[in-house]
């Protein structure tokens, strides 16, 4: 798969499991982009985003179960944004991850510092920790009056969710949008009837 920087989509800066669902991306030219394509990628997803230690080392039973949860989000996202029923499984699926682990932070207390909240959990349960947070994020989204501002990109080939923000937003960056303009241009140029 392709490796390939693209501009984050609307709303995916104050969701997670928007930016989780768009982690894989069909691009132009029969491509994909997947930045959980490895255990390793899966590891630096989570860690730049804060859902593990920067020193974590998923393995691929991990990195599985993250591209599980995406696939049931995206389900998810995508029967929302058509105005249909969501799936039983994917709804089960991220139901499952919600309980799995708590999340609450635990409170702590030592000498120097006083109390402070912190999430404490074996290492091997990391990766469902990070779900877990992903899920409630998912479900609170879902839930939420911006749920109706969940949208999917309309330009093809892209397969990315966004958060409609303004009316006439249909794309979920720059680039999606000069590509579907520059094809109506194409077209419109190619259609016109050129005097004999």
């Amino acid at each position: 798969m392709t490796k390939i920087p693209l501009p984050p989509a609307p709303g995916t800066d104050t969701h997670v499991s928007l930016a989780l669902a768009n982690s894989a991306v069909a691009l132009p030219g029969q491509q994909r982009a997947d930045d959980l394509e490895t255990p390793e990628d899966a590891t630096r997803w989570l860690a730049d985003r804060g859902l593990v230690p920067g020193d974590t080392a998923l393995l691929a039973y991990c990195q599985s179960q993250l591209t599980d949860l995406r696939a049931h989000l995206r389900t998810l996202f995508a029967a929302q944004a058509g105005g249909e029923e969501p799936s039983l499984p994917a709804l089960s699926a991220v139901n499952r991850a919600l309980t799995t682990v708590p999340s609450a932070p635990l409170l702590r207390h030592d000498q120097q510092s006083g109390f402070r909240r912190e999430q404490a959990h074996p290492v091997t349960q990391l990766v469902e920790y990070a779900m877990a947070q992903i899920a409630e994020d998912a479900a609170a989204l879902l839930a939420s009056d911006e749920a109706a501002l969940i949208t999917h990109c309309a330009a093809p080939p892209c397969d990315r969710y966004l958060l409609r923000t303004h009316a006439r937003r249909h794309w979920c960056s720059t680039r999606c949008g000069d590509r579907v303009r520059a094809a109506r241009a194409y077209a419109r140029k190619r259609n016109q009837v050129s005097p004999a």
